[in-house]
């Protein structure tokens, strides 16, 4: 048993003799709600797409789209889901080689993750990534270049709606736009902590 399932297991047995857990906290439904910032009806790709390059992301709606922005930025060796790959390998020319398992010992080989994301939300121009249909959270998280692939039909107009849909799973990730920080000095900088350019394809 290594190291982390020890720490799992202790926490597990800490946890064992607990009558209930701890409900999850109550919350109006429209507490976190910016719904009336866009009209009843509007597209919600459009919403979804206007939002997240107000954080500096980049909606797209073609694998060739994909494919361009590596090829412009020079990103040619990088990991795909191969859950994904067959749906987007017709994009990819021959200057690219792309693997299709994450090899976290050379994790600064990898110029871009291409990953699943289960959903997303309009209004905040956040993608939702899971721990249950992703491949490598690492590869959604350590290359400088994520896209985040996911189906248009999955996309919800608020922050609720999709917390609804997602149900109890605890490992979920909420991802609006590259990775910032500003705690030095109020100093907004990208790419610290995760990718530092944050693609979104909607298919």
């Amino acid at each position: 048993m290594g190291s982390r399932d020890q720490i799992l297991q202790r926490v597990r047995d800490a946890l064992a003799p607990l009558p209930e857990r701890a409900a999850y906290p109550d919350y109006a439904d429209d507490a976190a709600v910016m719904r009336q910032l866009f009209p009843e009806g509007a597209d919600l790709w459009e919403v979804f797409a206007a939002r997240l390059r107000l954080v500096n992301g980049r909606p797209l709606t073609q694998p060739e789209e994909v494919a361009r922005f590596l090829d412009e930025r020079g990103a040619h060796h990088g990991y795909c889901d191969p859950a994904l790959w067959p749906q987007l390998r017709h994009a990819f020319g021959p200057q690219f080689q792309v693997e299709l398992e994450f090899d976290r010992t050379r994790v600064d080989d990898f110029a871009f993750g291409i990953t699943r994301a289960d959903a997303a939300v309009a209004e905040t121009g956040t993608v939702i990534l899971r721990d249950a249909t992703t491949s490598s959270r690492l590869g959604a998280l350590a290359p400088w270049i994520h896209v985040a692939v996911f189906p248009r039909r999955a996309l919800f107009a608020t922050l609720p709606e999709a917390v609804a849909a997602l149900g109890s799973d605890p490992n979920i990730v909420f991802v609006t736009g590259p990775s910032k920080t500003a705690d030095v000095e109020g100093i907004l900088i990208e790419g610290v902590h995760g990718p530092g350019e944050q693609l979104a394809l909607g298919m």
